[in-house]
């Protein structure tokens, strides 16, 4: 679902109303049918909200969800584990093939026409010129990483189709996460969730501080960054770096703004969904910043590609290379283009390097080193990140050379009020990790706690940006 919209405001509340309601119409005592109208209820609720958006590409999230359900169970009830080998790939193929064509079919044909063209060969293919369908990176990885638990006898095929369509499309994560796993969500589904009083306030705090980061921070910076790296010639190399930090700073406000919101309205329903950030700019290291950015991608990378591959039970350089090809299955699964993978290569670069001068652990080290290795990573970090923005290899390669070319500090930064924002992110993940008894929102005086959620609701009201602006990461 898209928070950041008006829609979502008038929806919601009628939907968190009905969801508890339930209950007491068909009656306390019968614990069962409660559970399967609720979970009916949300099931129809989530394939709403992505009629909503586009109605065709419901049936591709039902594809994936019929795909691999069934696929799960034949290996499951055929005992096909032993020809894993061959059964497998053909289930993983079957559940990816509306991956593949809607998001990497233009791409492929491109990369394939430029190899053919460096022969005087022009063949001519064509992509699907149609939009992605939303989410539809999350949803496959989800769905996909449960099928690989049940080959891997971690979890049980589950039999109830209801359950398993829940914990595919619940509309929360659907469109850009977190990517639960099926050991974590599944049994959560399974559960009566009665109303809760604290896990709905955790909730709406976490609601809060997602609409600030998003609709107050990322789409304002997001205003000015988008002008600087469209038109990077005409800027100066000094705005071009200083606005390479502020779009790091962007897509943090935006990723991390839409995955609060919906682990806060997964509280308020009673689910505990996985928090994919943990401050990743304090991160001392690119290896840590791993740790903390994408929390969920990075657990399901490392289990269904760097372990699999052979993770640390092998010599170094074998060791290297799979540190390299897991990020660059991390560019490749972000999206369907070169900058992508070469942000994805950056990334396993840098942890090679660290693992190799043992520096990926910084400890024991004075505050003043592990305030320069922040600041180190976070440069770094925003380095990539240039790639991660331009929409082109050759464009990157500009925006770069413009930084190291042509360094004039004429230029003008965003409205004071805008880093006024920016500052209020930056010091509110500096209390949540070293004084989180600060915290204005877990205050123990009440008076504290409400005058902080007034002024942000107030914040949010008067300057957020409610034009129903897609989150980046939607986009993937």
């Amino acid at each position: 679902m898209l928070f950041n919209t008006f829609f979502f405001i008038l929806f919601f509340p009628l939907v968190f109303v009905l969801y508890y309601s339930l209950q007491e119409v068909i009656g306390k005592s019968n614990k069962k049918r409660c559970l399967a109208v609720r979970n009916l209820f949300l099931i129809l609720t989530s394939y709403l909200v992505y009629i909503k958006y586009n109605p065709a590409y419901a049936l591709v999230l039902l594809y994936v969800t019929l795909a691999t359900y069934c696929s799960a169970i034949v290996i499951e009830r055929k005992r096909l584990y032993k020809q894993g080998r061959v059964i497998l790939p053909v289930f993983v193929i079957l559940a990816v093939i509306p991956l593949v064509v809607f998001k990497y079919s233009g791409f492929i044909a491109d990369t394939f026409n430029s190899c053919l063209g460096l022969f005087g060969i022009e063949p001519g293919l064509k992509g699907l010129n149609m939009a992605i369908p939303l989410g539809i990176s999350f949803f496959t990885l989800q769905a996909l990483g449960y099928l690989l638990d049940v080959y891997n006898r971690k979890i049980k095929a589950e039999r109830n189709f209801f359950d398993y369509t829940l914990f595919v499309s619940f509309f929360p994560q659907i469109a850009s996460g977190p990517i639960s796993k099926a050991a974590d969500l599944l049994p959560q589904v399974k559960e009566l969730r009665r109303f809760n009083y604290e896990e709905t306030v955790q909730g709406l705090k976490w609601l809060l501080w997602g609409f600030f980061m998003k609709l107050v921070v990322a789409d304002r910076i997001g205003l000015f960054v988008d002008k600087v790296f469209s038109e990077y010639a005409t800027y100066s190399g000094s705005a071009c770096f200083i606005y390479s930090l502020f779009y790091a700073m962007q897509i943090y406000c935006d990723f991390a703004g839409y995955s609060f919101m919906a682990i806060g309205v997964g509280a308020m329903l009673g689910f505990k969904l996985v928090n994919n950030f943990r401050r990743p700019y304090l991160s001392a290291s690119v290896t840590e910043f791993w740790h903390r950015w994408h929390i969920s991608l990075s657990v399901w990378l490392k289990d269904y590609v760097y372990i699999p591959l052979g993770g640390n039970r092998c010599g170094k350089s074998r060791n290297y290379y799979n540190i390299l090809m897991t990020f660059i299955v991390s560019g490749i699964w972000h999206g369907a283009n070169w900058t992508f993978i070469v942000w994805g290569f950056i990334h396993g670069l840098y942890q090679i390097v660290e693992k190799f001068f043992n520096v990926q652990k910084p400890t024991g080290k004075s505050p003043v080193y592990k305030a320069f290795r922040i600041m180190l990573t976070f440069l770094l970090v925003s380095f990539a990140w240039i790639f991660f923005r331009m929409p082109t290899l050759d464009g990157a390669a500009g925006f770069i050379r413009n930084i190291f070319t042509d360094w004039d500090w004429s230029f003008s930064l965003p409205g004071k009020i805008v880093l006024i924002f920016l500052l209020i992110v930056v010091i509110k993940d500096l209390t949540d990790e070293y004084f989180p008894k600060l915290n204005p929102f877990h205050s123990r005086w009440l008076i504290v706690r409400w005058l902080t959620y007034l002024f942000f609701v107030m914040l949010i009201a008067l300057f957020g940006v409610f034009d129903s602006g897609q989150f980046i990461y939607a986009r993937f």
